[in-house]
């Protein structure tokens, strides 16, 4: 555990030093509920509707940091260290694959964390937002979204062989998520065809139990989250099964 909160608070120094995580993982999320929030303010979701459009995007909101730490922050920093023979370095020492990427993880949980306390304080205080759902769902649905996110990154980030290589599959990943999966575009605007297609994405499955838990609309939370902790699963051991130090 020393050695764990030690490496954290390291990696947490440098990530703050290159601002690109602060900017992309908090900034970004903000930067979205507040131009979601100019164009929408309190406005029903659809006519009739008990929530607003806000409260309906709430989830899709707080997956922006998940796509940011998860699919390219993770990656592209672990293979930055295997790249410069960091972890040729680190293979001499104790260090393990598992608490190496465990730590990764657990900083970007930080950040994940920090951009969801974030965005409900802006939501909260500037446009009304209330949480329909039970808390306790809710928390539980976005942990597992986030986590399922993160073990993807740790996937790419292990077996990649150089930072370019990471980029590119982070890239491929990254982007359709962040477009298609719910978190920029309502799947409420996309044709039904677009619709089945990205809901065998897993941060779709995510979002879309996000949503429902915050609504307190009812949910079949069988295929989510079976969805995500088989990813979870399978990313995360085949990221310590082939990790690659150099």
């Amino acid at each position: 555990m020393r050695r764990f909160l030690i490496l954290l608070k390291n990696e947490g120094r440098l990530s703050l030093r290159d601002m690109n995580m602060p900017i992309f993982a908090l900034g970004m999320a903000l930067v979205i509920l507040v131009v979601l929030g100019m164009l929408y303010g309190r406005a029903e979701a659809e006519p009739g509707a008990p929530y607003t459009f806000l409260e309906q995007s709430f989830g899709a909101v707080c997956a922006v940091s998940m796509c940011a730490g998860g699919l390219m922050g993770l990656p592209m920093v672990v293979s930055d260290y295997r790249e410069r023979k960091i972890l040729k370095r680190f293979r001499v020492t104790p260090m393990s694959p598992a608490l190496l990427l465990a730590v990764e993880v657990a900083m970007y949980m930080l950040y994940c964390a920090a951009s969801l306390a974030l965005c409900a304080v802006a939501a909260v205080c500037f446009w009304g937002v209330r949480l329909p759902g039970h808390p306790a769902a809710f928390l539980g649905a976005w942990l597992l979204t986030m986590v399922s996110t993160l073990s993807i990154g740790m996937l790419v980030g292990g077996v990649a062989k150089d930072s370019r290589q990471a980029g590119v599959i982070a890239s491929v990943l990254y982007f359709p998520m962040l477009v298609f999966s719910g978190t920029t575009v309502p799947l409420e605007v996309m044709p039904e065809a677009m619709r089945a297609f990205v809901r065998l994405l897993p941060l779709t499955q995510g979002i879309e139990l996000m949503k429902r838990t915050f609504l307190g609309l009812q949910a079949d939370a069988l295929l989510p989250v079976t969805v995500m902790l088989a990813v979870t699963a399978v990313c995360a051991g085949l990221s310590i099964r082939f990790f690659r130090w150099e």
